[in-house]
């Protein structure tokens, strides 16, 4: 049994279970996200303090997105929302993407689960073309997204049943994902019984009972306050450590992006264009300094426009 170690000022620790049996191997996948023996699969490293950001650009490219651009019609003409994107997320790496508001940030990440098509470029996951949503993305809203009419264990089984599982082994899953988000006492608990922070628990655990490739959070812990803001950052660090996924995470907050990300994309607005990628230094303590102050400086300046 490992500890949730909250930050200075926050709640007690809050135990975390050890990784179970979670994932049924299923031969049609084009990935395999499970060892041999059944557990979740941990790479060298994993429920420790990550390897340098150098080693995780060693691993296979998860997302690749190549020149998208997003344009939309307004009264007064096109719009340019985004512009000549290219960047690529490899296995296990956690992104965070911060920049402006109206630099489209969320516009990107609606673009990468499907909910949105682009106008230009192209975006592939495992070398395969995206088109619309799909069960190797798992995404996870700022606002809270659970269906009010399902307990707790009914939200986290829906995406599995929609999949065509039955049987005891989905509800079996379930009760593991809730146990390892720390709510086994809420399972039949329905969203308007949870706080803020345990809605967004909920909604973690549901995106992961699909066995995504890749968890999209656009800003998830934006609606929280600050103590239950820093509890969720260890919870989703506790889990993302024990949890073969690769995540890309939508923020404004630049503390949360140096705190949580192997690599920070910064974007800039009108038009939304890569203006940085910078390794956290948090991550790797190689990098300069120099970089992290700069990034502060431009978005002190970007503030006060």
């Amino acid at each position: 049994m490992t500890v949730c170690r909250p930050k200075q000022g926050s709640v007690p620790p809050v135990p975390c279970p050890e990784p179970t049996a979670l994932y049924p191997r299923q031969k049609s996948q084009s990935h395999d996200i499970l060892p041999s023996n059944g557990f979740p699969a941990r790479l060298s490293g994993a429920g420790t303090r990550r390897r340098g950001v150098s080693a995780t650009q060693e691993r296979p490219v998860v997302l690749r997105v190549r020149g998208l651009g997003k344009s939309f019609a307004s009264p007064e003409g096109r719009v340019t929302a985004l512009e000549g994107l290219n960047f690529d997320v490899h296995r296990r790496e956690f992104l965070c993407v911060i920049g402006q508001s109206g630099c489209g940030k969320s516009t990107l990440i609606r673009i990468l689960s499907g909910l949105e098509q682009p106008t230009s470029g192209e975006l592939l996951l495992d070398g395969k073309a995206v088109h619309g949503p799909g069960p190797d993305r798992g995404m996870v809203f700022q606002s809270y997204t659970l269906f009010p009419w399902l307990s707790v264990k009914e939200n986290v089984m829906f995406g599995p049943k929609m999949a065509g599982r039955t049987g005891p082994s989905v509800e079996s899953e379930a009760r593991q994902w809730i146990e390892m988000v720390g709510l086994s006492d809420f399972e039949n608990a329905y969203p308007f019984q949870l706080s803020g922070g345990m809605k967004q628990r909920v909604a973690i655990a549901r995106a992961l009972a699909n066995q995504p490739r890749i968890l999209l959070m656009d800003e998830p812990f934006g609606a929280l306050d600050a103590q239950t803001r820093a509890q969720m950052q260890d919870y989703l660090l506790q889990i993302w450590k024990n949890i073969d996924v690769t995540i890309l995470f939508i923020t404004h907050d630049l503390d949360e992006a140096v705190y949580l990300a192997d690599r920070i994309l910064v974007l800039k607005a009108k038009p939304g264009r890569i203006d940085e990628i910078i390794k956290s230094p948090c991550r790797d303590r190689e990098v300069s300094i120099r970089a992290f102050f700069r990034l502060i400086s431009r978005r002190k300046n970007a503030s006060a426009k």
